[in-house]
C-alpha cells in the first residue's frame, strides 16, 4: 500500500507538470462478466466521515446493503444530539473527531469510507481516502474548486485499484439507463438547448446582502473541534450561520444551490451528451449579490460547443423563488420526486415548478424531474407517435450504495466515479466564479484558463491552504 508522504509526492509530480493543462490517460478496462462473477463477496469494512444528517441518510443506506461492517466513525461533533444515533448504533466502532487522526491510526481497520462532510472538506479527505489506498464515496459536489477536481481525477486515473464514487445517486436510477437507452438509440438526438431549474427557498434566502464581513465570534457548542472543521480553509469564528447545513451559503465553504442540485439535473446530460467544459458562463441575471454569501436568484448560461456529430448546446441553470424559467406549451404538470432525500430545512415542494430540467432537441422536447426521474415528451403525443422506435430501458443491477460496495468487492463498475463527475462538478465550479464575478467569462477548455479575467483565474485554484494542511495542495 502506498504511503501518504510517497502519494503526496507522486501528486507533486503529476501537478509540476500540468498548470491545470489537460490530462492523458483514459478510464480504466471495464470488467468482463467473467471477471465480476470472481471478485471477493467478504464484506466491506468501511469508515464513516460526517455521521449526522445527510451522514446519517448515507449509513442508514449503507446498512441496507448487508454488505458493510462498521470499523470507524469520526465527526467533528461528536457530543451533539444529532450525531448520537450512529454512535449508538455502532458503540465498538473507533471514534476520532478529525478524519487525519482516524486515518493515521486506524486505517488498518477499514478498506472504504463514506464521506458526507462540507463542500470545503470534499478535497483533503479524499486525498487522505486516495493517499491510504481507500476506496471512498463522497458526497455531492465532487469538489470546490476546479484544480482540485483537476487533481482528484488524476490522482484516481493513476490509481484505477481504488474505488470512487460520488453521491448523486441518480445516477444508479432510472433517469440514467433511460437517457442512455434514448441515446444510444436516437431518440434524445441533436440537443440545442437544455433548462435546469430549482426554485426552492434556499438558507440564505433571508440574509443580509448588504453585510461587510463573515459570521463568527458565537458560542461554540460544547466539545467541537472547529478547527477540523475549518480544514484547509480561511478561519472564521463560529457562527451557526455556518453550521449544520448552513455552510452551503457561503462561497468560502459551499457551491450554493448549483452545486447542490446541480448534479442531481444535469448529470445524466453532460455525461452521455459528452458536454464536457464550456467556452463561455454568462451570469445573466443575479438578485441579493454580494461578496460573501450566493445571490438570492440566478440565471447562469454555460455553452458548450459542437462533439463530433452533435451540436453546440446551451446549458441554462435558474434558480431563486423569483426566477421561473419559461416553460414550452404543453409542458404540463411539474413533476415532485418523493424519494429525494430529506434534509434539516424542511423540504416543501414549489407549487409553480418543482425541481427539474427541460432538454429542446431539434425534433422532440424532453422534460424530466430530479435525482432518477424519468424523462417525458413534450407534447406526450409525441411518445405515441413514435412508440415503436422506443428501446427498452434495462433494469438498474443496484442502487448508488450496493453499486459502490460491489466494486469495491470486485462485481461491478461505479457509475459516478471521480473521472465522470469530476468534469461535471468543474462545471459547476465555473459557474460559482462567474456568480461571484457577477460576469460574463470566456473560457479556453484547452488550455482551462479564462481567456478575458485573471481574477476569475486566480479562483480556479482558490486561496491556499492554512498551515497545517498544506499536506493535501502540496503541489511542488
Amino acid at each position: 500500500m502506498t504511503s501518504r508522504r510517497n502519494f503526496l509526492k507522486t501528486v507533486g509530480a503529476t501537478a509540476a507538470s500540468m498548470a491545470l493543462g489537460g490530462f492523458g490517460g483514459a478510464m480504466a478496462t471495464p470488467l468482463t462478466s467473467t471477471e465480476w462473477g470472481t471478485g471477493k463477496k467478504d464484506k466491506v469494512k468501511i469508515a464513516y466521515i460526517g455521521i449526522g444528517n445527510r451522514g446519517e441518510q448515507n449509513i442508514e443506506e449503507f446498512a441496507k446493503t448487508g454488505l458493510v461492517e462498521v470499523t470507524a466513525l469520526c465527526d467533528i461533533d461528536m457530543g451533539a444530539a444529532h450525531t448520537q444515533k450512529v454512535m449508538n448504533m455502532y458503540p465498538k466502532a473507533r471514534r476520532f473527531r478529525d478524519f487525519r487522526e482516524m486515518f493515521d491510526k486506524a486505517s488498518a481497520d477499514f478498506d472504504a469510507v463514506c464521506a458526507s462532510v462540507p463542500d470545503h472538506m470534499h478535497f483533503p479527505v479524499a486525498m487522505a481516502a486516495l493517499s491510504h489506498g481507500k476506496h471512498i464515496y463522497l458526497e455531492k459536489p465532487m469538489c470546490r474548486t476546479f484544480l482540485e477536481g483537476e487533481i482528484m481525477m488524476e490522482m484516481a486515473r493513476r490509481h484505477p485499484e481504488i474505488v470512487t464514487q460520488v453521491g448523486n445517486q441518480g445516477h444508479s436510477e432510472g433517469n440514467y439507463f433511460q437517457f442512455k437507452a434514448w441515446k444510444d438509440a436516437g431518440i434524445i438526438s441533436d440537443v440545442t438547448a437544455i433548462t435546469a431549474h430549482m426554485n426552492n427557498p434556499r438558507r440564505w434566502h433571508n440574509y443580509d446582502e448588504k453585510i461587510l464581513h463573515m459570521p463568527g465570534g458565537e458560542k461554540m457548542p460544547t466539545d467541537m473541534d472547529w478547527d477540523a472543521w475549518t480544514g484547509p480553509c480561511t478561519f472564521h469564528g463560529y457562527s451557526d450561520k455556518y453550521h449544520q447545513g448552513n455552510w452551503r451559503c457561503w462561497y468560502d465553504y459551499g457551491m450554493g444551490a448549483l452545486g447542490d442540485w446541480g448534479a442531481h439535473l444535469l448529470d445524466t446530460a453532460h455525461e452521455f451528451l459528452e458536454l464536457g467544459l464550456p467556452y463561455e458562463i454568462d451570469m445573466a441575471y443575479a438578485k441579493g449579490h454580494n461578496n460573501y454569501f450566493f445571490p438570492y436568484s440566478s440565471t447562469i448560461k454555460f455553452r458548450f460547443g459542437a462533439r463530433g456529430s452533435m451540436p453546440p448546446c446551451d446549458v441554462t441553470w435558474y434558480d431563486g423563488l423569483d426566477n421561473l424559467p419559461p416553460l414550452p406549451a404543453n409542458y404540463g404538470e411539474s413533476e415532485y420526486n418523493p424519494d429525494v432525500p430529506a434534509t434539516n430545512q424542511g423540504n416543501t415542494p414549489v407549487s409553480q415548478l418543482n425541481p427539474g430540467k427541460i432538454l429542446y432537441s431539434r425534433d422532440l422536447t424532453f422534460k424530466g424531474g430530479s435525482h432518477g426521474n424519468t424523462l417525458s415528451m413534450i407534447p406526450s403525443a409525441n411518445a405515441n407517435d413514435i412508440k415503436s422506435r422506443l428501446p427498452e430501458v434495462p433494469k438498474s443491477p443496484s442502487n448508488h450504495y450496493l453499486n459502490f460496495i460491489r466494486a469495491c468487492q470486485g462485481t461491478e463498475k461505479t457509475r459516478s466515479p471521480f473521472e465522470i463527475n469530476g468534469v461535471l462538478s468543474q462545471v459547476f465550479c465555473l459557474g460559482v466564479i462567474a456568480q461571484r464575478l457577477n460576469t460574463k467569462l470566456y473560457f479556453d477548455p484547452r488550455t482551462k484558463q479564462f481567456t478575458n479575467n485573471q481574477f476569475a483565474n486566480a479562483l480556479l485554484s482558490g486561496m491556499p491552504p492554512r498551515k497545517g494542511w498544506e499536506e493535501f495542495y502540496n503541489l511542488v
